[in-house]
Order: C-alpha cells, then sequence, then structure tokens
C-alpha cells in the first residue's frame, strides 16, 4: 500500500506524568498514547490536564493552563475505581 505523504495535526490532553514519561489521551476517542519525556517539547511545567498537540513527531505542550473539565472527569473516573475496587475487595 502506498500513502501519500501526509502531515496530520494532532491533540491530546496530559492524563498521566512520571519521572521519564507523559500519558496523554487522544482527542476524538482516538486512543491513549505514553512517550517518553525527552520527546515533549515545553517551556512549562507539566500538569496533568494540559492539552498538548503535534504533527505526529514530537509533541508539544500548547499552553501552561490545565482543561479543568478534563481533569474533573479524570478525578471522578479514578474516584468511581477507587469505589470499584473496594467493593470487590469487601465481597
Amino acid at each position: 500500500m502506498k500513502y501519500g505523504d501526509k502531515i496530520i495535526y494532532m491533540e491530546g490532553v496530559i492524563v498521566e506524568i512520571h519521572d521519564g514519561c507523559v500519558g496523554i489521551d487522544l482527542k476524538g476517542r482516538l486512543g491513549y498514547l505514553k512517550i517518553p519525556m525527552r520527546m515533549l517539547i515545553t517551556d512549562y511545567p507539566l500538569v496533568v490536564g494540559q492539552e498538548v498537540g503535534w504533527n505526529m513527531s514530537f509533541v508539544e505542550q500548547l499552553g501552561p493552563e490545565a482543561n479543568e473539565k478534563y481533569v474533573s472527569n479524570l478525578d471522578t473516573y479514578q474516584r468511581r475505581q477507587e469505589e470499584m475496587k473496594s467493593r470487590k475487595d469487601d465481597k
């Protein structure tokens, strides 16, 4: 198969920050991406909820602000996961 040389701009939201990597949820329900910290170009300290964008190469942080709606949804999801786990452990 031959594909044309096409640069596709992608965006995502930071959901995990570790010492050596960053986890990103892709916008448009396209999945999850975990990249090494050395591939992230940024001028700001990293915070969960910040948006990033890239042309299918190095990820560039879009700004210093965290997407508060996304952070709230992530907190709710994590809290529900913990509640389900505790119910399962109680049984």
